[in-house]
């Protein structure tokens, strides 16, 4: 039997029913800790991120008006959450040299993921995520993972759909750069050999 959809329980909440939100919580608990995690780097930060997501979801939602879908609006909130904590902690970001990296390096570190096995691939990109500043890992996450859209995403960070591909272009090209160095060198060069 299908779950009630988040409407369901926002409408619940609204009419005085707190126990509803328990149901919102574990549906996206992970997620909102994940994208926490992506952007933090930390886990007992990103943990404090996700509890403070959560109690601000619940204070505000009848502000939730439905104009972009449930998940949309608190992954926004996650997002601006964890932007609130890394300019209060001042952490610096990760930098990654991508002005030599073109199109060809990147389809090339992606041929290769595709080479590997599902739970290899996913393996390797997480840890590749983890390396990436805060923001590009968030991005990707959302877009590879979550499958949110252009126009979801820029909902979620407050920028228009255009700027989002740019960003995610960015984003795409430096964890391509990490995941070259982290995949088999030789594996990379092979293919590149190939392809001439």
């Amino acid at each position: 039997m299908a779950l009630p959809n988040d409407r369901y329980y926002i409408d619940r909440i609204m009419e005085g029913d707190s126990q509803a939100f328990a149901p919102l919580v574990d549906r996206y608990k992970n997620l909102v800790y994940t994208l926490a995690l992506r952007m933090i780097k930390n886990t007992e930060e990103a943990e404090e991120a996700a509890q403070d997501t959560f109690v601000k979801v619940f204070r505000s939602i009848e502000k939730f008006k439905g104009e972009s879908k449930f998940s949309t609006w608190i992954y926004r909130i996650a997002y601006n959450t964890c932007l609130d904590r890394i300019k209060k902690h001042k952490s610096v970001p990760l930098a990654v040299a991508i002005d030599d990296y073109g199109t060809h390096q990147l389809r090339s570190a992606e041929n290769v993921l595709d080479t590997l096995d599902e739970e290899e691939r996913h393996r390797a990109m997480q840890e590749c995520l983890q390396q990436l500043p805060g923001e590009d890992a968030f991005l990707l996450t959302l877009y590879y993972f979550e499958e949110q859209s252009l126009e979801e995403i820029a909902k979620v960070i407050g920028i228009k759909a255009n700027n989002v591909k740019i960003k995610l272009f960015r984003s795409r090209k430096k964890l391509g750069e990490i995941l070259r160095a982290k995949l088999e060198p030789e594996i990379i060069s092979e293919y590149e050999r190939e392809r001439k």
